[in-house]
């Protein structure tokens, strides 16, 4: 896909009414209601608050993707990417009608609109729902289990936000995005499921290092018995973690969200136009996630270094990001995203 189309379509389509990293059910619902005519929207169940999930259904083709975002309520990079996807399908651009023809998609775009709502990484009553998949004890993961086993996915696209602390291994630069077809079992054999899975992988990675030269990682392939991405890789729905990080000066993670547009965008028209997905060698070219980086690392010179995080939370119905200090003895190996020198000699 030429870098060019995919810069003017994030232009022309974008969501600009999402901004920023607090993105909740009251946001999407007007959306919503405006895709009616390209999208079959429906009710999907309702989370343990009651607020509603829904799903939008597009194209109607034989090979069928699912793709659901803010399964972690604060981790919503995918979800503005997501309708900056849906805008994008909705047009009349050529890369449209080519998925349409092939696929039959259907996308969630907030799984989890109570951990939305709060800026948390867990549904209401505590639980995480990327560890729920064996119990699914969940509300929310009871629809996401509905839907996979009424809907029969060939491809999954499982949409993440990960910290600021991962870099590229091999170079100093931040794992801006970076990908992983999960294992489906504590050996990480390579199945033909996975194969297919980091085939559709590699070439998202080689759109995107047009962008973002060395800034895409691999995330670990430990293999999590109870994590929704392993179980329905192994249950035979080849899914794509995508896990958008960040990028310099980027803490409201809007050119991570572009960058995630490119990358989805291009996975799904690799899907839509392949006859098989056997390639799968050149993912393990893809560097590891390292965890590298701190936010603020303060140098000294007479003294130890101190490095800080920001933390978010949210007071008085603003997201706000406050540094805290590090408890680590030595951070003179890390890289801070912003270095502020000391000399006091």
């Amino acid at each position: 896909m030429e870098r060019t189309v995919l810069q003017y379509l994030h232009t022309k389509y974008k969501e600009n009414s999402l901004y920023g990293k607090w993105i909740r059910h009251e946001q999407i619902t007007p959306l919503l209601e405006e895709k009616k005519a390209s999208f079959q929207i429906e009710n999907i169940g309702s989370s343990e608050e009651g607020r509603s999930i829904h799903s939008l259904r597009f194209g109607n083709g034989p090979m069928k993707v699912l793709i659901w975002t803010q399964m972690h309520g604060n981790e919503s990079t995918g979800t503005k990417a997501v309708f900056d996807l849906i805008n994008t399908l909705a047009s009349d651009h050529e890369l449209s009608q080519v998925v349409k023809q092939a696929c039959t998609l259907q996308i969630i775009p907030m799984l989890n609109p109570d951990g939305a709502e709060r800026y948390t990484r867990v549904n209401a009553n505590e639980v995480d729902l990327n560890r729920d998949a064996v119990a699914v004890s969940a509300k929310e993961s009871k629809v996401l289990r509905k839907v996979l086993d009424d809907f029969q996915p060939k491809f999954c696209f499982n949409m993440h936000d990960q910290r600021t602390i991962f870099g590229v291994e091999g170079t100093t630069n931040p794992a801006t995005l970076s990908f992983l077809a999960p294992s489906e079992e504590v050996t990480k054999q390579l199945t033909k499921g996975r194969k297919e899975t980091m085939n559709v992988i590699v070439a998202m990675n080689a759109v995107v290092q047009h962008f973002i030269p060395n800034h895409v990682g691999r995330y670990t392939d430990e293999f999590y018995p109870t994590a929704t991405g392993d179980n329905f890789q192994k249950m035979g729905y080849n899914t794509i973690l995508i896990e958008s990080g960040h990028y310099p000066k980027d803490y409201v993670r809007e050119k991570s969200r572009e960058f995630t547009f490119y990358a989805l965008l291009s996975g799904l028209h690799h899907i839509a136009t392949s006859k098989e997905f056997s390639d799968y060698e050149p993912y393990f070219d893809i560097p590891n996630n390292n965890k590298d980086f701190l936010d603020v690392i303060h140098r000294f010179s007479n003294k130890a270094d101190e490095g800080y995080q920001y933390v978010d939370e949210i007071l008085e119905n603003q997201l706000v990001s406050r540094l805290v200090k590090e408890e680590i003895f030595d951070v003179s190996d890390k890289i801070g995203h912003f270095e502020i020198v000391f000399d006091n000699e």
